[in-house]
């Protein structure tokens, strides 16, 4: 048998799949013909990131859900579940987080960070797993980060003072790294991967603005420039694919070669 990018015969859940990263994935997980729900908040949002024909595909639809409470995460599943009959990947991007100062923040605010980071992952699994269990294959891809796998050059930094990657975010995100490989090893013999993609310097089009600042991210890279959001994109559609069944527990970094240095 041949395994291909095809995605047609699946469902994938995607929260923050309207956002900078989210949306690109999406894009490219309906054009390679999958059926994508986007999890989120704002439906407003939702329609201001997507193009209206792709909408009238009726391959992407917008379900609300909160990641920060588990009555929503459930009602959400059960809604897609009830609708489709299965769900076969859930893709964890969204997070939520309060504080930057590694001197000053406080208990909430770390508290925030973490639950947001790395909490709303672990509860979005716990929430999924049964369905899968009714799938003979099933697929949970979290979103990492490089600050989950090294520690910030604080020099990129020292002018640009209100980009600083703040303490709780790495850390939550290098729990989101264990996480994954926790769960494949638990999960495996369901037939069900876990994997996580660990995006490098995506700077939003706001940070964009600061050229010494994307100057500084882009030294920092073997590729010597920042990433683009359809970078990203195809590790979703390999690992969503029948291309990665033999693949679990695994972090797949897509950073222009910064965390090689």
């Amino acid at each position: 048998m041949i395994y291909t990018f095809d995605l047609s015969d699946k469902i994938i859940l995607i929260t923050g799949g309207y956002g900078y990263l989210g949306r690109a994935i999406t894009e490219g997980l309906v054009f390679h013909g999958a059926t994508v729900y986007v999890l989120g908040r704002s439906q407003e949002k939702f329609n201001q990131a997507f193009d209206t024909n792709i909408e009238k595909e009726s391959r992407l639809l917008f379900e609300n859900c909160d990641i920060s409470k588990t009555d929503s995460i459930k009602m959400a599943f059960k809604k897609v579940y009830d609708s489709t009959g299965k769900i076969d990947v859930l893709i964890n991007n969204a997070f939520y987080s309060e504080g930057q100062s590694p001197y000053k923040m406080t208990d909430k605010e770390w508290s925030t960070g973490i639950d947001g980071t790395l909490s709303s992952v672990f509860r979005c699994i716990r929430e999924v797993v049964p369905y899968f269990e009714k799938n003979h294959s099933s697929r949970i891809i979290n979103v990492s980060s490089m600050y989950g796998v090294v520690a910030p050059d604080f020099s990129v930094y020292d002018d640009f003072e209100k980009f600083l990657n703040p303490p709780h975010y790495g850390a939550a995100k290098a729990g989101v790294i264990q996480l994954t490989k926790y769960y494949a090893s638990l999960l495996g013999d369901k037939n069900i991967t876990v994997n996580s993609i660990t995006p490098g310097p995506y700077p939003s089009e706001e940070v964009q603005k600061s050229k010494d600042f994307i100057n500084e991210l882009a030294d920092k890279t073997a590729l010597k420039r920042i990433g683009k959001p359809e970078d990203l994109a195809g590790a979703f559609i390999f690992l969503a694919s029948e291309t990665s069944n033999y693949i679990t527990g695994q972090n797949i970094v897509v950073d222009g070669g910064w965390t090689i240095k």
